[in-house]
Order: structure tokens, then sequence, then C-alpha cells
């Protein structure tokens, strides 16, 4: 008898446990509802439309990109909650805009938001052909092998890297970048005055660049850019005395200069 009144005394305390901690849930939940109600419908927490004084939303790192287009994308958001805006969402659609290879969004108590742009950096012009066939255009890529649309009143001094194709993918526009990159980076000075870097056959880089005023093409293979090209700089002047007229040279040979070969 008194083990059974323990049990009945046991079962009602658990009960009587279970349901202060489903008061105690329910409390939580209506409080945590009447709080995203409340952030979500006060006028303090109004994101300001930017033609108002004090506008909410700032923007940082927008240099080339689009700021109408990183304005536009908040578009939704202006005159409602900060707390309403899905980040995640935003973020996608700053990643879609050209110039843009990383954005971060942040909600900054208790009214405002701020954008920060990370853009790509060009290392190389690029001439493509332009939509049917009618002349050509001129376009940036960055190191990972992404096409860039030229900025108006933009100044850039980079080489034209040839060998690149709306055809060829990212990935195969990367390669290619990154056969110049290692190429220019190995020649340092050595490189001042190259133009154009052929990467057409990342295995076999030709590059043209200007000695002594004369535009020449140079055939460098895929290794020791810098000694080939010191070997070649040193040996011109009497190149030059022997072969006037050639203006392409192959110095894939560690033991000669071969003159006269035409772009691989």
């Amino acid at each position: 008898m008194a083990r059974t009144e323990q049990t009945k005394g046991i079962r009602w305390r658990l009960w009587l446990n279970l349901a202060l901690v489903g008061l105690a849930l329910a409390v939580v939940i209506l409080a945590a509802r009447q709080v995203r109600r409340f952030v979500n419908t006060d006028p303090r927490f109004t994101l300001a439309n930017p033609d108002d004084r004090g506008a909410g939303l700032t923007m940082d790192g927008v240099v080339h990109a689009s700021r109408y287009r990183v304005l536009a994308t908040f578009t939704p958001d202006f005159g409602r909650s900060v707390f309403l805006s899905p980040i995640s969402e935003r973020r996608r659609r700053l990643l879609a805009i050209d110039w843009v290879q990383d954005a971060s969004i942040a909600r900054i108590w208790p009214n405002r938001m701020a954008v920060h742009i990370k853009e790509r950096k060009p290392v190389a012009f690029v001439n493509l052909p332009a939509p049917g066939g009618r002349g050509s255009r001129v376009l940036l890529i960055d190191a990972e092998g992404v096409l860039l649309e030229q900025p108006a009143q933009s100044h850039f001094a980079f080489p034209v890297l040839s060998g690149i194709s709306d055809e060829q993918t990212e990935a195969e526009r990367r390669l290619r970048v990154q056969a110049m990159t290692l190429l220019l980076d190995e020649l340092g000075s050595l490189g001042k005055n190259i133009s154009e870097v052929n990467a057409a056959a990342p295995e076999n880089l030709v590059v043209v660049t200007q000695v002594e005023g004369v535009a020449v093409e140079l055939v460098m293979g895929n290794q020791k850019f810098s000694q080939r090209m010191q070997n070649f700089l040193e040996h011109y002047p009497e190149i030059r005395r022997h072969s006037i007229t050639a203006r392409a040279f192959d110095l894939r040979l560690d033991d000669r200069i071969t003159a006269g070969t035409e772009r691989q």
C-alpha cells in the first residue's frame, strides 16, 4: 500500500513537472512570437528609402560594379523592417552582378543594413569576336577566368591574353590565366615590355614584346622563362645583325635561339 502511494506521488510530481515545462515552453514561444511581431512591424526597424535623409543602406567596396544594380537588389526591403530582408537571397543576387566576386550583408540595430562588396581584379585584356561576327570586343579577365565588361572611363595597363574564347569554360580560361601569371611573375622586370601573351597552348606560351623599339614574337615554352628571356636579350644585338628582318624567335632550346619560328 505504501509503495502504491509512493508510486502515485512520483507520477503526480512527474506530471506536474511536465506541465510546468510545457507552460514555460508555451510562454517562451509566445514571447518569441511577440518579439518577432514587434521587430517586423515597429517603425523603428524600418529600412529608410535611399532617397530619404539618413538612408539606412550603406555600401562599400563598389568601384567598377554597378551601384544601381547593387542598390536595386534591396528595392523590396525599403520601407519594411530590416529583419524581414532575406539575407541569403539578397547575397545570391549580388553575386550575379558583373564584377562582384563576393558580398556580405549585415543588419545593424535598429534599422540599418551594411553591404560590403569584394570586386574581381582583372589581370589582362582579351579580344573576342563581337556578336554576329562583326568586328571584335575588348573585355577584361580575372584570375579565375571570369570575363568582365570594361567599365566606362576606366584605365588599366595589362597585356592582352590571347587564346581565350567564349566557348571555353571558366576552368579552361583559368588554366590559361594561370599560365600567363606564372610567366609574368617569373619574368618580373624582364617582362615589362610584353604587350601580349598567347596561351592558346598553355604548355607552350608565346609572347609579343618590345626589344630596342622592335616588336618581336618569342616562343617561351612552359619553363625557364627568366633564363630564356635574359639569354635572348643578351644576344639580341648580335642576332639582329645577322637576322635583320627576323621578328619571331624560338627560345625553347637551351643551346640556341632559332629565328623565324611562327606562332604556335
